[in-house]
């Protein structure tokens, strides 16, 4: 069976509607992080596809979240074998700075809220993005971005607020900034309390919320097209990738 890990910072900051679209491929997905109570692995062996949420914390906040080196060292392990990545916010903070990106404090101030975004020239032949029609929104919490990408990596959309709000890094990476997997009972939960963060942009949770709502159709079905594009990426790594048989029989030959 397909194999998709999870790797979740913050119990609040969940799967979502992503993890409905990887359930509907029929794969297993595996939730691991410090709130899961699942040490979170070095590597990407046993799975075709690796999902990095989104958290309060930095992409080098170490100190805090202990467990942030054995995250980077899960993305280079993706990187380095082609395994299918997405990186959500923080995910996608972190797959920026293990792919020698800076992350630093959002220059035009928290982005919060329901936001337009803008696919780039960059984006129209992409594997996830290409091809996306109309004004697309997605949810934005976050007051860190991506000041400067990887080297030979572009920008695949952008917002008022954040050039780089989307990118892949090789074949089978991307980041994402803003929440494709969030929808208005994600908010809802956010926008509990009147944090500094809704302060600084002018808004309440509950206008955070009912945006939400009113978008609440063509949010899900314009991340679920992305995230079942991804889905696709898995299972085609899944199909190629060689049985525990035949992984044994190749380890025999290189030790012979």
């Amino acid at each position: 069976m397909t194999k998709v890990l999870v790797v979740e910072h913050e119990s609040n900051a969940g799967i979502g509607l992503v993890g409905e679209r990887i359930r509907a491929a029929g794969a297993e997905l595996e939730v691991v992080g410090p709130e899961a109570g699942r040490d979170i692995p070095l590597t990407a062996d046993g799975y075709h596809g690796v999902v990095v949420l989104g958290g309060t914390p930095g992409p080098t906040d170490d100190v805090a979240a202990d467990w942030l080196p054995r995250v980077r060292t899960l993305i280079a392990d993706c990187l380095d074998n082609e395994v299918p990545f997405l990186g959500i916010c923080l995910g996608a903070e972190l797959l920026a700075v293990v792919a020698d990106g800076v992350v630093g404090p959002v220059r035009n101030g928290a982005e919060v809220g329901l936001t337009e975004l803008a696919l780039t020239a960059a984006a129209e032949n992409d594997p996830l993005l290409g091809g996306l029609t109309g004004q697309l929104k997605a949810l934005q919490w976050h007051t860190l971005e991506v000041h400067e990408l990887p080297p030979g990596v572009v920008s695949l959309c952008s917002s008022d607020r954040c050039p780089n709000q989307a990118f892949r890094v090789g074949t089978a990476a991307w980041g994402l900034q803003f929440h494709l997997e969030a929808l208005s009972a994600t908010a809802v939960e956010w926008a509990r309390e009147d944090s500094e963060d809704l302060r600084s942009v002018g808004l309440t949770g509950a206008e955070v919320v009912a945006r939400m709502r009113e978008h609440e159709g063509s949010l899900r079905e314009t991340w679920s097209t992305v995230a079942d594009r991804w889905m696709s990426l898995v299972v085609s790594a899944a199909g190629s990738a060689p049985s525990a048989t035949s992984r044994s029989r190749i380890a025999d030959r290189a030790r012979s």
